[in-house]
């Protein structure tokens, strides 16, 4: 069985680029929507992630970040505000076998830490009530799959909190699915390949 957001990647215009050891692929819509994908040339495990949308009045949307981490913060810097780097940051890094992601600055122990399931997403809350996240696997969305509790796990190390959720079956052969069929498109160039004599 195919699903949709198979259907709607297949029928999506590709342009395809191998570069610096990665394979990028730029996806264009029928309706407008934009979305970048980076894969490593040798794992293919999926680096960068992220969609942009067309707004109501035809302008386009700023990027969001799926998978990877945002490095644009030209707009921030505009206007002369900027982020506290002390701030909780939370970053998405998969690999073959999970999702995965990283909550940077975050000091407290380990035993601090409650993960649960919640309306189909991972919520991550302290006992001491000091942070709240949820976080959202869009893929298990696309793919129409309930969130399991017993695929999560997680750990603390260097004030990082790492949450892991094991990919399910389903996930595991649309990937696969995915980059095969990703293999077989055009790419254009390679710089990696060119070698000075």
């Amino acid at each position: 069985m195919t699903s949709a957001w198979l259907k709607s990647l297949e029928s999506a215009q590709k342009t395809a680029l191998l570069q610096d050891g990665r394979r990028k692929v730029h996806y264009t819509f029928t309706d407008g929507r934009e979305l970048v994908e980076e894969y490593d040339v040798k794992s293919n495990e999926l680096i960068l992630r992220k969609l942009r949308e067309k707004g109501t009045l035809g302008n386009t949307k700023d990027w969001v970040v799926e998978v990877g981490e945002a490095r644009d913060i030209g707009k921030m810097v505009e206007v002369g505000l900027s982020e506290s780097v002390s701030n909780p940051a939370v970053a998405r890094k998969d690999n073959l076998e999970s999702f995965q992601w990283r909550i940077r600055n975050l000091t407290y122990p380990i035993d601090t830490y409650l993960l649960s399931i919640e309306d189909n997403k991972i919520v991550v809350r302290t006992s001491n009530k000091k942070y709240f996240k949820r976080l959202e696997i869009p893929d298990m969305s696309r793919l129409d799959i309930s969130l399991n509790p017993s695929a999560l796990t997680y750990a603390h190390a260097n004030n990082t909190l790492i949450i892991t959720y094991k990919k399910p079956v389903e996930v595991l052969d649309f990937e696969r699915k995915l980059i095969n069929k990703l293999k077989s498109l055009k790419s254009e160039g390679d710089v990696d390949h060119c070698k000075q004599q």
